[in-house]
């Protein structure tokens, strides 16, 4: 089987992240975002990976190579010259999906992180014997989205109504797809949308079929959500009792801690907590709902939350950080310094406190 994974887009939203990696290698519990994706795939026997993108093909290529080798995955490259919607990419992508076997593919949004119950979503397509499958998922406030109205016994997709006033259903579009290859012939090669023109036109052939997402489901594509995502990763994780997860007297609620990390005495550390490879957390020390990416270093008595600390930053003794504070990669946030919400680029070296949200270039 093939899957093609939709790269493209800036991640202006994830900035001043993206402004170091593309958006699909931004760590996300302690591995690039694409990975949790590409090794799910791998897992139901996927044996080759396209990524449709527009943006840094050689960053991302260079960097996935080592994991072609590891996970034993075929990963190639369909790249657009210009932005063509989420449709477009799968047209230019054809002759690399198409390999004359008639089976279908999975299509995912790179930023939608789940527990991926991918092997259900092929038997689910067999059994309906329609021409797509999209994955949807339940939300509290279906007005913020587009729904899909859908038949509950069969899955079949009746319409989708874009942000409904009055309630239609709660259930959206999960950015998980399995396609016949067949859909294809539907798609030009043109800037085209597949939620707003081609699946509701399959749809109007009643061949469109929706399986509703178990487990979690959300789009990491910024700053709050991807916050609440890693909240939801780990609870998934405990579910599974998972032997990732930390264990201590210093830990409190969920913590995913990479061995290579070095936690000093008196720390507490969690809930939803993820601490990256090489970093180092001082003593005393109290994180809660944050992300330490890699080679991070967290001075004595310092207090994280609700934040992202960058690849490669320092946080000094006694600063407070909180309020979605993100820090870009490389950045030295010096002691006794607070953060309410600052946004700072890379590369800088913050000595006074930042007492509103604001970026700081």
């Amino acid at each position: 089987m093939k899957a093609l994974i939709l790269v493209g887009g800036f991640g202006t939203r994830l900035r001043p992240l993206t402004l170091s990696v593309p958006k699909p290698l931004v760590d996300f519990a302690n591995k690039p975002m694409i990975l949790h994706q590409i090794e799910a795939l791998k897992a139901i026997g996927v044996t080759e990976v396209v990524l449709a993108i527009n943006y840094q093909p050689e960053i991302m290529l260079n960097f996935l190579k080592e994991f072609e080798k590891k996970l034993d995955i075929k990963i190639t490259c369909s790249q657009e010259t210009e932005p063509l919607g989420t449709a477009g990419p799968l047209a230019l992508a054809r002759d690399k999906l198409i390999d004359g076997s008639g089976e279908p593919f999975f299509v995912l949004n790179s930023d939608v992180i789940s527990e991926y119950p991918l092997k259900e979503m092929i038997d689910f397509h067999k059994g309906h014997g329609g021409e797509a499958s999209i994955m949807v998922t339940k939300v509290d406030e279906p007005s913020k989205y587009g729904v899909v109205v859908m038949e509950e016994t069969t899955g079949k997709v009746e319409k989708f109504v874009e942000k409904p006033k009055i309630f239609v259903g709660n259930k959206i579009n999960a950015g998980i797809y399995l396609l016949n290859p067949s859909v294809l012939d539907r798609i030009e090669l043109r800037p085209t949308s597949i939620e707003k023109e081609v699946f509701p036109m399959i749809a109007g052939e009643n061949k469109l079929y929706a399986m509703v997402l178990p487990g979690f489901w959300m789009d990491i594509g910024q700053p709050k959500d991807y916050i609440t995502g890693l909240r939801l990763y780990l609870d998934s994780l405990r579910k599974k009792s998972s032997a990732e997860l930390e264990a201590g007297s210093n830990i409190v609620g969920n913590v995913l801690v990479d061995e290579s990390a070095v936690i000093g005495q008196g720390c507490l550390i969690g809930p939803d907590v993820a601490i990256g490879p090489g970093c180092i957390i001082e003593s005393g020390v109290r994180l809660s709902r944050c992300t330490i990416m890699r080679g991070v270093r967290i001075k004595k008595h310092a207090c994280i939350s609700s934040s992202i600390i960058g690849w490669h930053s320092t946080v000094g003794r006694w600063a407070r950080v909180e309020n979605m504070t993100i820090l870009g990669e490389d950045v030295h946030l010096g002691d006794e310094v607070y953060s309410n919400g600052g946004v700072v680029l890379p590369h800088k070296e913050i000595k006074s406190s930042i007492l509103k949200p604001e970026i700081v270039m």
